[in-house]
């Protein structure tokens, strides 16, 4: 489920998209008549003069966000879901991180799809795709949210109810689901004050996501690409790898760099998996046990996970939501102060993001934290949120 696919299905969740639109493969015949219906949508809109922003509603977002959850999606949907509902005057700071974590706990994964399970988009798409997934998901759905149609989402599946099939080890019943609940985990701590997401159903060795390992620290990932392959690595199969600075400030643009390879050592002997840690994204089509977003990023002076160094002990644990930097308060205090001078210093990457000018220069000062969807603080509804 790349991120391309997750954002089709979430649109349509949303309401904003015809259902079929989501999952029909580029060269199906479908798309002249989707691309059709899409236009005839497009006219209604324009005569009605109904816009985004009256279509949306918080109900339209718990709605996406529980498909999220079903389907196993990417990660990145976290993110543009939030800057979106941060733009809308009536849902910023409502819907939040924690309302992915608290849909996620009463969502089970429905959907046999890489990396969570073993098919592809066009096995969802010939199982019935959204509307199948839909009339499955119909008890924890909010059936009133409008679409883009002028029905409401209850509307549209009533009107194709007797004609629905899927294929039931694709699309699972909520009875026998892939994964009980949470496919996309929040993590919160020392380590993640803000928040830090996990695709916890992607996981290759699902003991990783309860583990306490020592830290094997990357500064960026130019020192990551340096070191990764080292034979004198100091890294075991329990390791936590650690990317810092790749986050929407550290690395312009938040990159798909989440991805930490394992180290060649480890995997010439078989070694599939670790606990890995980065303040960047990940594709969609990634699995492994990964825990991305973390918040605030290394390159904000007062991060914690900024002062992560080699050795340190890390602990995740999946039940309890939590992602906790074994050292204690005094001295995680004391890292951090004495980073925070030396980013804050005259000649410090702080005072030199104040002084660029251009793009780069309003983006690196303007742009949120992942938390808050990595948007421009400006674009908000109420102006920065910061």
């Amino acid at each position: 489920m790349g991120t391309a696919s997750t954002m089709a299905c979430v649109t349509a969740a949303l309401g904003m998209m015809p259902l079929r639109g989501a999952s029909a493969p580029a060269v199906s015949s479908a798309r002249l008549r989707i691309a059709e219906e899409t236009g005839a949508n497009a006219v209604a809109v324009a005569k009605a003069g109904r816009k985004p922003q009256e279509i949306l509603s918080k109900e339209s977002f718990l709605n996406a966000i529980t498909v999220l959850q079903a389907i196993g999606g990417s990660t990145n949907a976290v993110v543009h879901l939030l800057a979106i509902a941060n733009r809308h005057p009536d849902l910023q700071g409502v819907i939040t991180l924690q309302t992915f974590e608290e849909i996620g706990q009463k969502t089970p994964l429905l959907i046999d799809l890489k990396p969570s399970g073993d098919n592809y988009m066009d096995d969802f798409h010939n199982a019935g795709g959204m509307m199948a997934l839909l009339q499955v998901l119909r008890p924890l759905l909010h059936l009133s949210a409008k679409t883009i149609s002028g029905q409401t989402l209850g509307e549209v599946l009533d009107a194709s109810q007797s004609k629905l099939s899927f294929t039931q080890h694709i699309i699972r019943p909520l009875s026998d689901p892939l994964y009980p609940s949470s496919s996309l985990a929040v993590l919160r701590g020392n380590l993640a004050p803000n928040g830090a997401v996990i695709k916890a159903s992607a996981s290759k060795y699902r003991s990783l996501l309860t583990h306490c390992g020592p830290a094997v620290a990357f500064e960026n990932s130019a020192d990551l690409a340096q070191r990764i392959d080292d034979p004198d690595l100091p890294v075991t199969k329990d390791s936590v790898l650690v990317l810092k600075g790749i986050g929407p400030i550290g690395n312009p643009g938040m990159p798909e760099a989440g991805l930490i390879p394992i180290p060649k050592k480890l995997a010439a002997v078989g070694v599939k998996d670790m606990l890995r840690l980065s303040d960047g994204r990940m594709s969609g089509t990634a699995g492994g046990t990964i825990i991305l977003h973390i918040s605030p990023e290394a390159a904000i002076p007062d991060s914690p996970f900024g002062v992560v160094e080699t050795g340190d002990m890390i602990t995740c644990d999946i039940e309890s939501r939590r992602l906790h930097l074994n050292v204690s308060d005094d001295v995680l205090r004391a890292r951090i102060s004495q980073r925070k001078q030396l980013l804050e210093g005259e000649t410090g990457p702080v005072q030199a993001r104040k002084q660029r000018r251009g793009y780069r220069g309003l983006y690196e000062r303007s742009v949120n934290q992942a938390h808050e969807g990595t948007d421009f603080d400006f674009l908000a509804a109420g102006g920065a949120i910061n």
